[in-house]
């Protein structure tokens, strides 16, 4: 955040409120989440005009999604995290002090002390200063290697110490310590997770759901301890952890320690001051959020409200923060805070968790209505009062109808429980749960702006808002945790529509088409360039434009997929397709977090000689890249300089690699087990099998990644449930499984057809791939598109298999034109020098290595069925009486 944002303090005022300005002060202490919500009720009620307001921020930066924190480890940098706009405080004539917190209150005098020797005067003072990590006293918690997990400063520590560990211990298995599971996890850490309840995520989840979340979790690698609490901390003689000790007298050797066991209210400045607090801390306020000193408002995670409870969660934070600007603003009436909703929806670990209302099942009378899927990690429960009404409930490893339930809570749903929780066609009568667009308007759709379904409703019928955009900016629902806009989309569309008006479908600002149509029409007119489409096919406004970073790559995508059938370059980097790629693209490479980039060949089906074995050594060693193995079955090779790709590539391809598409939205693997020729349990050949299925398809662009796997008997070595497309095999042939995904959202893929010849296979996988590629949104998977697109898996199946939209024909050509005019981009850029001129790391000085750059150091073949490389696919024989 720019320090031009942030107008400096100008006059100090010793003992008194007023100031030069001649207005009134408003001191606010703590610039979180909480701190921000409550300056932006203020400028909305317009009392930044008319006081004074100073701000007294403990951290360097100001207020950042906490909630979000975890996203630093997957790219995000701090200052994507802020909640400030650039200008906010310059606007609002706010003042704004930066790693100034306060260190002293004196009601009497009404002074604010901060640590640099400020001393504010205020007429009114708000205490938002949040909570501080619970760190249990355990011996040794003092040592090197231990950290909490609060603030940007924690993560930046954390990471810093984590590049020489490998393994780490979080203490505390609720929200935020399974989020410090996953970062350290996505460090590359063996994580441990140690809870002391009998299940993690005690608060939020039953015993049913917290079994489920465990399952999913320990699936994804970590280790979970629950029941027992650390006793000591082992140090070496650097200091530096070692070792944790558990109560139940086993021992976890780790490097790193993170305490997320918990917080506590930071009421150390209330509590000198004078102001009566709870008993287990909290600051006491009323129903207004005002202290027992009238000029004093605390709120958020600080506070002790009405109701004797001290709210964790960020949505009670923001009621309290609009329930103190209305009574500063003097409104006599308003919204009282007395307590708060505390549901939650969140994903950890890439898993779906929900819990809202009475989750527990507290109320006398009330009922469950449960759903349990161990294999695929889906846990959901409806508590039912004895009248019928929702009550509460959670959902783990499907929180897709939490948008509807939550609302639903405290009335009876217009259909029966169990509809809204078993999967579609399992209920007694088919039907399909209520969405979005069913919900009463007196239900409470956004909670952390208290907006209701018919507040939504008007925005669009009466307010003529257009979209989601205008309501989220008319309304603010949706502009909070974010959990409600997929039901927002849902209720301003079916308004929208309800209304006559025409949904905006577009892909972007750039273009009125939708990802789908936009392939067509490249397909039918052959266009091979971005310019000429968003000439002829742009919105008005973007045409002679440059376009925008949603749309360039999504077609620069679609250009690649089609190249060969409409006559574009197959290169992906010629002319104008250069400058629509992202930045691996660009360089044919993956790009890391230090700057470096990241060389990974292509090993069909893992299958490698020792010759190419000892070639990838020797480049690893002479460049000193780091090296590792991947879940895809091919070795990865970290560190290179822009400068050094083409020689790194140079010796691979002269050793007969060719490239692994890992910077690419393209097919990256297709992994196999050992299959018939190895393991006793095979039934078909799956390394051959593999093997082919790579090879064809190796460098197919399209909307996502592509994975896919081979297994060679149900028991399933391979994972291939968990794939894009997967294939196992069994005595008479292969089943194809498609729609699977292992990543942020896991889901086991569904069968599409069994018992399939080999040549069967393959024409079913074209089919279902350029299927997918003309009809899928940008950046979306297999899986997602499965669920999105009309009549699912019945439908692509109708398509793919029994060809009802007389498609095949074409599908199939346009997948045999890929398969015919394949050309290895590395080995296309190492064969011209202007491609090759774009690798240099700086273009005044070629051959400087770049100095930010830190290096980590290093720590007979079977051949595919030729028919499998073959541009035309083979006859097959019939599939449950239709030719496929």
């Amino acid at each position: 955040m720019a320090a031009a944002a942030h107008r400096p303090d100008t006059a100090a005022p010793a003992t008194c409120a007023a100031t030069a300005r001649g207005l009134p002060v408003l001191v606010l202490v703590g610039h979180g989440m909480v701190g921000q919500r409550f300056l932006e009720e203020l400028a909305e009620r317009g009392i930044t005009g008319r006081m004074r307001v100073v701000v007294l921020c403990e951290e360097p930066r100001p207020a950042y999604d906490r909630v979000q924190l975890t996203s630093y480890f997957a790219g995000r940098s701090p200052d994507d995290l802020s909640l400030t706009a650039r200008d906010f405080m310059a606007r609002h004539g706010i003042e704004l002090h930066l790693g100034d917190p306060a260190t002293a209150i004196d009601r009497e005098a009404r002074t604010v002390t901060a640590r640099s020797g400020r001393v504010v005067g205020y007429d009114t003072l708000v205490l938002a200063t949040g909570s501080a990590p619970f760190v249990p006293p355990v011996p040794g918690r003092d040592s090197a290697g231990c950290f909490v997990y609060r603030t940007v400063d924690d993560l930046l520590a954390i990471e810093e110490y984590a590049k020489n560990s490998r393994t780490g211990v979080v203490v505390g298995g609720g929200l935020l310590g399974l989020e410090a599971a996953g970062a350290l996890k996505g460090l590359g850490l063996r994580t441990h997770v140690v809870e002391f309840h009998p299940r993690l995520m005690a608060l939020q989840v039953d015993e049913g759901g917290g079994a489920a979340l465990r399952r999913t979790v320990e699936e994804q690698g970590l280790e979970v301890h629950t029941g027992v609490a650390g006793t000591e901390i082992a140090a070496g003689r650097d200091g530096a952890v070692t070792a944790m000790e558990l109560s139940d007298g086993s021992r976890i050797g780790t490097d790193l320690v993170i305490f997320s066991a918990g917080i506590r209210p930071r009421d150390e400045l209330a509590r000198a001051c004078g102001l009566p607090v709870g008993e287990r801390g909290g600051i006491d306020v009323d129903g207004r959020c005002r202290t027992f000193d009238p000029a004093v408002f605390a709120i958020g995670e600080c506070a002790r409200a009405a109701d004797g409870r001290v709210y964790g969660l960020v949505a009670p934070g923001y009621d309290m923060a609009r329930t103190a600007a209305e009574a500063i603003a003097g409104a006599s009436s308003g919204p009282a805070f007395t307590g708060a909703d505390v549901s939650t929806k969140l994903k950890l670990l890439g898993v779906d968790v929900a819990s809202f209302g009475d989750a527990h099942g507290a109320a006398e009378g009330c009922l469950d209505v449960v759903y349990s899927d161990a294999r695929s990690g889906v846990y959901k429960k409806l508590v039912v009062g004895p009248g019928g009404e929702l009550l509460g409930g959670v959902l783990v490893g499907d929180a897709e109808a939490y948008g509807v339930l939550r609302p639903l809570t405290g009335s009876v749903p217009p259909v029966p429980p169990e509809q809204l929780v078993l999967p579609a066609g399992l209920t007694a009568g088919g039907g399909a749960a209520p969405g979005p667009a069913a919900l009463p308007d007196s239900a409470v759709l956004c909670h952390c702006h208290h907006v209701t379904t018919g507040a939504v409703r008007a925005a669009v019928s009466e307010g003529s808002c257009g979209g989601v955009p205008e309501v989220k900016k008319c309304t603010k629902a949706g502009t909070g945790c974010g959990s409600c806009v997929k039901a927002l989309t849902a209720v301003v569309n079916d308004e929208l529509a309800a209304s006559g008006a025409v949904i905006d479908t577009g892909l972007c600002g750039c273009f009125p088409h939708t990802r789908a149509e936009l392939y067509e029409i490249v397909r039918t007119l052959r266009l091979t360039s971005y310019a000429a489409l968003l000439e002829s096919h742009g919105r008005p406004a973007a045409r002679g434009g440059d376009g925008c970073e949603v749309c360039k790559p999504a077609i620069g995508s679609i250009i690649a997929s089609l190249a060969p059938s409409v006559g574009a370059g197959g290169y992906v980097l010629d002319g104008e397709q250069a400058a629509l790629q992202d930045t691996n693209d660009h360089h044919l490479a993956n790009l890391q977090r230090n700057g470096s980039y990241s060389v990974v060949p292509r090993i069909p089906g893992g299958e490698i000689t020792p010759e190419k074995l000892i070639v990838i050594g020797e480049v690893a060693r002479d460049f000193g890249l780091y090296t590792k193995i991947t879940g895809g079955q091919r070795i990865d090779l970290f560190g290179a300089r822009v400068d050094q790709l083409p020689q790194v590539w140079a010796r691979l391809v002269a050793a007969g690699f060719e490239s692994g598409h890992a910077y690419g939205k393209a097919l990256r693997t297709v992994k196999s087990c050992v299959g018939q020729t190895w393991c006793r349990y095979g039934v078909q050949d799956s390394v051959r099998m593999a093997i082919g299925l790579e090879l064809r398809y190796r460098g197919l662009r399209s909307p996502h990644k592509l994975k896919s796997a081979v297994s060679g008997c149900a028991r399933e070595c391979a994972e291939a449930r968990g794939k894009d497309f997967g294939v196992i095999a069994t005595s008479h042939g292969w089943n194809l499984y498609v729609g699977g995904n292992g990543g942020a959202e896991p889901r086991h893929a569904d069968l599409l057809a069994q018992d399939l010849s080999d040549a069967e296979l393959v024409r079913l996988i074209d089919r279902f791939l350029m299927f997918y590629i003309r009809t899928a949104d940008r950046l979306e998977r297999t899986s997602a598109w499965l669920q999105r697109i009309e009549g699912g898996l019945d439908h692509v199946r109708d398509v793919v298999v029994h060809d009802a939209l007389g498609l095949c024909d074409e599908l199939e050509t346009l997948m045999a034109a890929h398969v015919t005019h394949y050309r290895d981009e590395w080995a296309e850029t190492l064969a011209d020098p202007e491609r090759l001129a774009r690798f240099v790391s700086f273009v005044n000085a070629p051959d400087a290595p770049d100095p930010t750059v830190r290096f980590v150091p290093e720590r007979d073949q079977v051949k595919p069925d030729p028919t499998l490389l073959a541009g035309p696919t083979l006859p097959v024989r019939t599939l449950e009486g239709t030719s496929v």
